[in-house]
């Protein structure tokens, strides 16, 4: 192989990052079109801004902490005994993890003052330092975002520090950080207002860790190990043990939580408020999605997975692709549905 061929191979792949920013985007867009409504007399209207940007800034933090914790488990998911030729890849996830976490922390803080501007300022005038004081010392919400902000801005030091000092800085480390990162904001959402809250925040934070690995784990691979065979073939046969039971465990919390909002609310029904309320409606289009995308992960498992041991052409990033987009879809659906009145 040239030596043109080998930089190339290494070259990061962005078709992948454009797809599910991009389905990411659409899929608030469309979520926000299905759950507007009409301005209701004496109640103050948040601005055009807020009201589309909150749910943006979610999708920003969702989207970056997909690749913050994505990037940084391929270290671990190619394990041990890997080769020196492998060192430019992980030397760019690092990148893409500092680069992450520093756009998580900032998505973060933007969603900070764009709640406490939609609970003092809806009318869009600038937010004080002493409002976010009030805010962040009186709502769950606010708080739970600096821990958010802290945690990714500490991911990203030690990101930086492993880009000098390598496997000294466990990569469980960084992917723990991550992780810890995912859990305060699902406790300031619809399941603290559940009769069964502690039960519905578990369900909720399982959700969105095995989400997030899943999807980050699937994005990393397509975009810095695909053009390597001999790396591919390492880490993908992992990964696909790792997706399986991320699925599973997505699926089967997702479905249970959602239910149980409509189980204890009296004032809707699952049938057919599932299908004529905005909520419902967002709800079965996400799970729609996840149910391609299992499909779609499947047939890579079942169909793909074995001439990708052989080293051998597969059509591995185009379905990764799709599955990507459908992926960013039910983000962008996700961002708007933790916003959505049941009824």
């Amino acid at each position: 192989m040239s030596r043109t061929a080998i930089a190339t191979s290494w070259l990061p792949r962005f078709g992948p990052l454009i797809a599910i920013v991009t389905a990411a985007l659409s899929g608030v867009l469309i979520a926000l079109a299905l759950t507007v409504s009409a301005p209701v007399s004496g109640i103050t209207q948040a601005s055009t801004a807020i009201r589309v940007g909150l749910p943006i800034a979610r999708a920003a933090i969702d989207l970056a902490a997909v690749a913050a914790v994505g990037f940084a488990l391929l270290p671990l998911l190619a394990g041990e005994r890997t080769p020196a030729s492998a060192r430019p890849v992980f030397a760019r996830a690092r990148t893409v993890v500092i680069a992450s976490a520093l756009v998580w922390a900032v998505a973060a803080l933007a969603s900070l003052v764009l709640q406490t501007a939609e609970l003092y300022r809806p009318d869009g005038t600038a937010v004080s330092f002493t409002d976010l004081r009030s805010y962040v010392d009186t709502v769950a919400g606010g708080k739970a975002l600096l821990i958010v902000a802290g945690f990714a801005l500490v991911q990203a030091l030690l990101a930086g520090a492993a880009t000098r000092l390598g496997r000294k800085v466990p990569p469980e480390l960084i992917v723990g950080c991550g992780l810890f990162a995912l859990l305060p904001l699902p406790v300031t959402g619809h399941a603290t207002m559940s009769h069964f809250a502690e039960h519905t925040m578990v369900l909720l934070e399982l959700h969105i860790v095995s989400v997030v690995a899943w999807t980050g784990g699937l994005a990393a691979i397509v975009v810095l190990a695909a053009r390597h065979r001999a790396l591919l073939a390492t880490v993908l046969p992992r990964f696909s043990q790792l997706a399986t039971v991320c699925l599973a465990v997505a699926v089967a919390t997702g479905v249970l939580n959602g239910l149980a909002q409509f189980i204890e609310n009296p004032l809707v029904r699952l049938w057919p408020d599932l299908f004529t309320t905005p909520y419902g409606q967002l709800l079965v289009a996400k799970t729609v999605a996840l149910a391609v995308i299992a499909g779609l992960g499947g047939y890579t498992r079942w169909k793909l997975l074995p001439n990708v041991l052989r080293h051998r052409r597969t059509a591995l990033v185009s379905f990764a692709v799709v599955e990507l987009a459908l992926m960013g879809l039910a983000f962008g659906f996700a961002a708007v549905l933790g916003r959505t009145p049941l009824t």
